[in-house]
């Protein structure tokens, strides 16, 4: 009985589900119990140099063989690559915490995964959870996603100033010079692509040569029950920023989502 009561008085309030002209019940939100841990307790170093994925992995695989709780990042600038959820982890980013995601593009493996509606490979994103229950993204940290490092940018969308230093930083310019490209791959890549989707691969092999081209959303939730994501920042994405698919259960509120205006495929949230 206490669970549910618990469970109970974590529903979405009732307001948003006057006036439907069909039955729905209501959300249900991630409950856990009262464990937690710091990714500093794990090793992790805040100054945004060292480079923290292990220690991050680390303190999930803790809280979650314990049960689940809390993962706690402090304030600081903490490097990471790709932090995998498990279930029954709520991954809380304090106030002034800011989390970039390596630019170190092997570091995020390929999966099998679905982008534009087409099963494919991509990069595996910085924040991933697949088949996952009770799950919370919370806190008032900022995720940074280094989108920089993985997107093309069209001249039409930039300043002068900011085309040359594109320019400058390397990668490659198309023929008709009005998309940069970080690479020579990426570009070769999308000349074979339609809907962002490359159409001329079948193997593993041949989607690893073109690694550059296969950008991840930032946050990819794939068949995860009992969700919920509140508070935080995020910005910067490489592709879409938080994309929630095939989710039950789902609570998604008092988050910011910031990318240049410039940044392709920069969508705040698909679902």
């Amino acid at each position: 009985m206490k669970v549910f009561e618990e469970r109970a008085a974590l529903m979405t309030p009732a307001v948003y589900y006057k006036g439907l002209e069909f039955p729905m019940s209501p959300v249900i939100e991630p409950v856990f119990q009262d464990y937690s841990v710091s990714v500093a307790d794990f090793g992790a170093v805040n100054d945004g140099q060292t480079l923290n994925t292990k220690a991050f992995a680390d303190a999930i695989s803790d809280v979650a063989a314990k049960g689940g709780g809390k993962v706690i990042i402090p304030s600081g600038i903490w490097l990471t690559g790709p932090v995998i959820l498990k279930s029954n982890i709520n991954l809380h980013a304090e106030e002034g915490a800011l989390v970039i995601f390596s630019p170190d593009k092997d570091l995020y493996p390929l999966i099998e995964t679905s982008f534009e509606g087409f099963d494919t490979y991509r990069c595996i994103s910085p924040i991933f959870g697949k088949d996952l229950h009770n799950i919370s993204i919370t806190g008032k940290g900022i995720f940074d996603g280094t989108g920089e490092a993985w997107r093309p940018v069209k001249t039409d969308k930039v300043t002068e100033s900011q085309w040359k230093g594109l320019v400058k930083s390397g990668g490659v310019v198309g023929d008709n010079g009005s998309i940069w490209y970080p690479s020579q791959a990426y570009r070769e890549a999308e000349e074979m692509s339609e809907m962002n989707v490359p159409r001329q691969l079948s193997t593993r092999e041949d989607f690893e040569k073109i690694r550059d081209f296969l950008r991840p959303v930032m946050v990819s939730l794939v068949g995860c029950k009992t969700v919920l994501i509140d508070g935080p920042g995020f910005q910067n994405s490489p592709a879409w920023c938080i994309h929630p698919l095939m989710c039950e259960d789902l609570t998604i509120r008092n988050i910011t989502v910031k990318n240049p205006w410039y940044s392709q495929n920069g969508d705040g949230i698909d679902i």
